[in-house]
């Protein structure tokens, strides 16, 4: 596997017309875009550090990793939830790429400076947040210490071995039931956190257009309760 040229080809595709489509929960054609406000984040692919993957198996590079963070659980949008570094596109003049490592940056305190950007992916649509966002794809040429900037927001910051979130034994169908509906996504047990909802989706829909996926057991269930 060379993870930056698959990645590279996958931006290449979408600009050319040729990239798979969203996922249907996250199609942006849902949302009133004329209302809805956008948003973008950073995927950032690079060279594990010293956490060493969990899965011996070859699924992917052992040193290739993925930057995540765990939301505060004290926020009112979306406690305690695993996703990538990002935010809000501040203004028009905004792209998205600069606003998924400016927030990057004030999320973790990474060095943006050793970050390539890849490309920017076709918007995907938040509806619960009515956010459209643009997912920005990376690599981390030359990797810097990161952190909790702000323990108001994330409650961790983390690099997550591809390796295991491909393993199939990570793997789940997330489900959470509220107000007398079930709702489904893919998920992935990792440093005992649960990766799911809008994360577990990209994180998806990436490994299977980067033709990375490993089959899994899509009947395993993971009932998420919230208090």
């Amino acid at each position: 596997m060379n993870a930056r040229e698959d990645l590279l080809n996958l931006v290449a595709a979408h600009e050319s017309g040729n990239g798979a489509a969203g996922h249907p929960h996250l199609d942006p054609k849902a949302l009133d875009a004329a209302a809805a406000r956008r948003a973008a984040v950073l995927v950032l692919f690079g060279v594990l550090d010293d956490v060493p993957a969990q899965s011996d198996k070859p699924y992917a590079s052992a040193d290739l990793d993925v930057l995540l963070l765990e939301r505060a659980h004290t926020l009112n949008s979306h406690p305690g939830e695993v996703a990538f570094p990002g935010g809000g596109i501040d203004s028009e003049g905004e792209g998205a790429a600069e606003a998924a490592l400016r927030e990057a940056e004030e999320e973790t305190g990474l060095d943006r400076t050793g970050v390539e950007i890849l490309g920017v992916l076709p918007e995907l649509g938040l509806i619960r947040s009515n956010f459209l966002v643009r997912p920005v794809l990376a690599w981390w040429a030359s990797p810097s210490p990161v952190r909790v900037v702000d323990y108001g927001e994330s409650a961790q910051v983390f690099r997550v071995p591809v390796r295991d979130l491909l393993d199939p034994a990570n793997r789940v169908t997330a489900t959470i039931t509220a107000f007398g509906q079930t709702h489904k996504s893919p998920g992935f047990l990792v440093r005992d956190v649960l990766v799911w909802g809008f994360t577990g989706l990209i994180l998806d829909g990436l490994f299977d257009q980067l033709g990375w996926t490993v089959p899994w057991d899509h009947g395993r269930e993971y009932k998420i309760s919230r208090h």
